[in-house]
């Protein structure tokens, strides 16, 4: 059985965008060269990602054309063409279709084809974007938090998880630090709090 992983960049006080859309290019994310081959060597043991629309039509815009910028230091591009190679499930109710190695899936019984997607995978699923996440925690599927702290405190913006009031309990897996003061921490979702109600 696959393991879920919500992999994301955040603020000291869990916020992942001040304003819309500066999940990847917003100022307060210190987004260097070693930190971003520490994306790329872990991208690339995934065994597929899922994303919701708004981080996957981000991604989708820059990524696939990056590969091929020779403007682009290499360690970015290699991860255009890590994303664009990469098995992935696109969750829209909007969109029918998708390139770049893309299954949809969509409408009321997504969430049953992702316990089914985990069901038959051997490794790490990545997952984006923060409806998404916090859906697979409410139906108990969510395994690990991998969560890259960025040393600001924002003050408003898009927390971590949408509209989620229940207590989790984490065991830390692995940490480590980079340079600008980025942490990292990679976090198991205990399972007896992941069994009790949500």
């Amino acid at each position: 059985m696959g393991r879920f992983t919500y992999w994301m960049n955040v603020s000291l006080d869990l916020r992942i965008e001040q304003v819309p859309g500066d999940d990847g290019a917003g100022e307060w994310l210190r987004i260097g060269e070693e930190l971003h081959r520490e994306f790329n060597a872990r991208a690339r043991k995934l065994a597929s990602m899922v994303q919701g629309r708004v981080i996957y039509e981000t991604m989708e815009q820059s990524w696939p054309q990056a590969r091929h910028d020779a403007s682009l230091p290499d360690y970015m591009r290699e991860y255009g063409e890590i994303w664009t190679d990469m098995p992935k499930v696109l969750v829209s109710r909007t969109r029918r279709g998708a390139g770049h190695n893309t299954r949809v899936f969509g409408g009321d019984d997504a969430i049953e084809q992702l316990a089914a997607l985990r069901a038959e995978t051997d490794g790490t699923i990545g997952v984006g974007g923060a409806t998404l996440a916090t859906q697979l925690l409410r139906a108990r599927l969510l395994d690990e938090l991998l969560l890259f702290t960025h040393p600001a405190i924002l003050g408003f913006g898009r927390p971590l998880f949408d509209e989620y009031d229940v207590p989790i309990e984490l065991d830390l897996l692995e940490q480590r630090s980079f340079e600008r003061g980025v942490t990292m921490h990679r976090y198991a979702i205990r399972d007896t709090l992941a069994a009790g109600p949500r």
